[in-house]
């Protein structure tokens, strides 16, 4: 039996991505072998419990919600998170995965819908990117980048202009919440009129930034 290791399971609004508003239920697990300087999920590095995929899908169901994302830490570390996100797509209308990119994307399920949450140097992980991962995008796919500052922002201007990027995708530069305001990113992107769009973390501006289980 497959079991994994899980942080929480909690029903509330989805903040990011073009899903942003939904109700949603959130699966999120334990561990991530990245270390992003902003990161605001630090408690769920370790502890947690370890459940059985059934369990999971059981308690995820309860919400009676038709949206599920499964996100940490980082959710791909851990084997078995796969064979979850199938089981989940056999339950819930809709199934996210929100991963760092640092594990591949090509093995999961077609009926997930992936955000790869690409990492700026300001982060501290620029190098964990597979870049890989651009290439196994599906048409439901999104990217997500967060910037600190200046500096990612014009790393990121980069991948646009370049065409390193599916911009037939939607494309979300995000600020970090605390450290760039979102007016400052708003007149960058108006400027350089890029084909992105401005995201913030909703869930922020609802509740506490630092409250869990929102």
């Amino acid at each position: 039996m497959t079991t994994l290791r899980i942080s929480e399971i909690y029903p509330s609004i989805q903040g990011e991505s073009t899903h942003a508003g939904r109700p949603c239920v959130f699966v999120r697990l334990t561990g991530c072998p990245l270390r992003c300087v902003w990161c605001d999920t630090t408690y769920a590095f370790s502890g947690g419990e370890t459940l059985s995929i059934d369990e999971i899908v059981s308690r995820s169901q309860t919400h009676g919600l038709d949206t599920v994302e499964v996100t940490g830490g980082e959710p791909l570390a851990q084997k078995g998170t796969a064979e979850l996100l199938a089981r989940l797509a056999e339950s819930f209308a809709t199934v996210l995965l929100e991963t760092s990119g640092a594990f591949s994307i090509r093995e999961l399920d077609p009926r997930v819908h992936v955000i790869l949450d690409l990492k700026a140097p300001g982060s501290g992980e620029l190098e964990r990117n597979d870049w890989d991962n651009i290439g196994a995008l599906q048409e439901n796919d999104e990217v997500k980048i967060v910037l600190a500052d200046r500096s990612d922002y014009e790393w990121a201007r980069q991948l646009v202009t370049d065409g390193r990027l599916p911009l037939q995708l939607p494309i979300h530069f995000s600020p970090v919440h605390g450290a760039l305001t979102p007016d400052t990113l708003a007149s960058w992107l108006v400027e350089d009129r890029l084909p992105v769009r401005l995201q913030l973390q909703q869930h922020k501006y609802i509740w506490d930034p630092n409250a869990k289980g929102v």
